[in-house]
């Protein structure tokens, strides 16, 4: 569940308020998926930065749960998604930055940065909120990557607004976004707002700024040819069963890019961390190959 009130989404009406589960049922899962193989934990919900405060933990309850996980032994990646954008907990950038388990990767998903939209999104926060958020980010984990989320055609969003989202990205320089149309979902307050945006609209914007992104995410993966990253064997690549696939500490599973492994030594085993040189790199993919540490 969720106890925000955005104007797009339907699932607290459809599941009702935040609930989170304790943190020994969620190490027990854990220690569970462990000892099936499992070396990667992916933190998801649809505010996880507000996890524990109906069980009293108020803001330290984040970073309490994934100082447990780090003490499972098998378990090498800890990953959040869904970072809600209202005031990150302290908790949580401690583990970010002095954890190593907690990979230096956080999703949060800001959904515009136009003032008007995000007022009209009830989103509760503005442009400049988002940047302080950003700001303290960075300023507690300097090497963080970060992914985040925007809905283009909201009813309402003129293209002023979408110049404005176009800027703050570029300004920004995320290093994965994910850009979505708006859907008119029934049983929202945004189903039935007035000057809702003609489809062809909502698709040439998605286009312009995933074209955006891809450019500068191409910019910051080339800064990486040459140098060293630990890449999680996955499998054989369906491009090419000579190759392997995997990702970086800093890609998320589905949603980010991925890693290509050329010339696989034949002592590589999904469910590895092994060292990788990066030899070249595309708008969101690695290629590579393994090394000895």
């Amino acid at each position: 569940g969720c106890d925000h009130r955005c104007a797009f989404c339907i699932i607290p009406t459809l599941r009702g308020r935040l609930r989170s589960r304790s943190i020994p049922s969620l190490v027990e899962e854990a220690r569970r998926l462990a000892d099936q193989g499992v070396v990667e934990l992916n933190l998801i919900s649809k505010d996880s930065t507000a996890y524990g405060r109906d069980l009293g933990r108020e803001a330290g309850g984040l970073g309490e749960l994934m100082a447990a996980l780090s003490d499972i032994e098998a378990v090498r990646w800890i990953r959040l998604h869904y970072a809600y954008p209202h005031g990150l907990p302290t908790g949580l950038l401690e583990q970010l930055a002095h954890n190593d388990k907690v990979v230096p990767y956080l999703d949060i998903p800001l959904q515009h940065a136009s003032g008007p939209m995000l007022k009209a999104m009830r989103r509760g926060v503005t442009r400049e909120g988002q940047e302080r958020i950003l700001d303290r980010v960075r300023e507690h984990v300097p090497d963080i990557t970060l992914r985040t989320t925007f809905i283009v055609g909201f009813p309402g969003e003129t293209d002023a607004d979408f110049r404005e989202l176009c800027d703050f990205v570029e300004k920004q320089q995320f290093d994965h976004v994910g850009v979505f149309t708006y859907y008119q979902e029934e049983g929202t307050p945004a189903a039935t707002l007035p000057d809702q945006v003609p489809e062809d609209v909502k698709a040439a914007r998605q286009a312009e700024l995933m074209a955006l992104q891809a450019r500068l995410s191409g910019q910051r993966l080339k800064k990486l040819v040459g140098s060293v990253v630990d890449v999680l064997v996955e499998g054989v690549s369906e491009e090419s069963e000579l190759l392997l696939r995997g990702r970086t500490a800093r890609q998320a599973p589905d949603v980010d890019g991925q890693v290509y492994i050329v010339s696989p030594p034949p002592d590589a085993a999904v469910g590895q961390i092994r060292p990788m040189r990066v030899t070249r790199a595309g708008e969101y993919d690695l290629v590579g190959e393994l090394i000895k540490r």
